[in-house]
């Protein structure tokens, strides 16, 4: 479905941001280890990682940006959470790109059997 056929109110979410964030193998593993549930602290975040901290916190904040994660304060630190809904909505979104693949692989295969 290209762009163009969407109305404003119909359009979904830019997954390109979600994309970027996930876009690197740090993020992932942070991704990973907040998907066991439960609000993680970063020096529990940076355990078992060569990683700072602040490398951790870096990278927290691009996730926070993406709407991937979210943190809550408790006390003197933040604790993070991992936010579902944006992916989710990507999940979404592949699988709506996969179909149209599969629909235009289906066309090709038409057009070459006639």
């Amino acid at each position: 479905m290209s762009r163009r056929n969407l109305s404003p109110t119909a359009r979904q979410p830019e997954p390109a941001p979600v994309f970027a964030a996930l876009g690197d193998p740090t993020r992932l593993a942070l991704v990973a280890k907040l998907s066991r549930g439960g609000a993680s602290s970063i020096v529990q975040l940076t355990e078992g990682t060569e990683l700072s901290r602040q490398a951790v916190t870096k990278h927290l904040k691009i996730l926070e940006q993406a709407g991937i994660v979210h943190s809550v304060r408790s006390g003197r630190e933040s604790r993070y959470e991992l936010d579902p809904a944006p992916l989710a909505e990507v999940k979404d979104y592949l699988d709506r790109v996969s179909a149209e693949w599969d629909q235009a692989l289906m066309r090709l295969k038409a057009f070459v059997e006639e």
